[in-house]
């Protein structure tokens, strides 16, 4: 009989790899906006995709043609909230399953989007797909790593 690998996998690895995933996934997301608000630099700089809020809206018209130009803005502002609320959520290990799964359907969408509009290329090379994908593997662990709000609340409430 098989013994099975995760059994002998030490304690640290098996928080580590999850950790780190959620940790990526949250800064990554936080940036996104930071770059939307000119965090990170002017529009033309080196490494930045937006420079400011107007040029986060133009691409969100180019991603959605489908969308009527009055919803634009509307749909701009929903997906930086939502991206903000998911990185704060990711970072702090707080409603992590929930937070990583609507990361996961997100940028799925915005691949799928990119995809239709741009072609493969496009969200191959910034990594949207693994960025999806990573999102729902940490959706599928069973439990958070130590190093989470939800870990922390868990513990408390399991001494009460």
């Amino acid at each position: 009989m098989e013994r099975h690998e995760t059994s002998r996998r030490p304690r640290v690895q098996s928080d580590l790899a999850p950790f780190l995933v959620r940790i990526s996934l949250g800064a990554g997301f936080l940036s996104a906006v930071a770059d939307r608000f000119g965090v990170w630099g002017p529009a033309g700089t080196p490494s930045v995709s937006w420079g400011n809020y107007q040029n986060f809206v133009a691409y969100t018209a180019k991603l959605n043609p489908w969308s009527p130009a009055v919803m634009v803005p509307a749909l701009a502002g929903i997906v930086t909230f939502a991206e903000a609320i998911l990185g704060v959520l990711l970072i702090l290990g707080l409603m992590t399953r929930m937070a990583a799964l609507f990361s996961g359907m997100l940028t799925l969408i915005f691949a799928l989007a990119m995809t239709a509009v741009l072609g493969i290329h496009a969200p191959l090379i910034y990594g949207v797909f693994v960025y999806s994908a990573a999102s729902l593997f940490l959706a599928a662990i069973t439990a958070p790593d130590k190093w989470t709000l939800d870990a922390l609340i868990a513990k408390r409430g399991s001494h009460g």
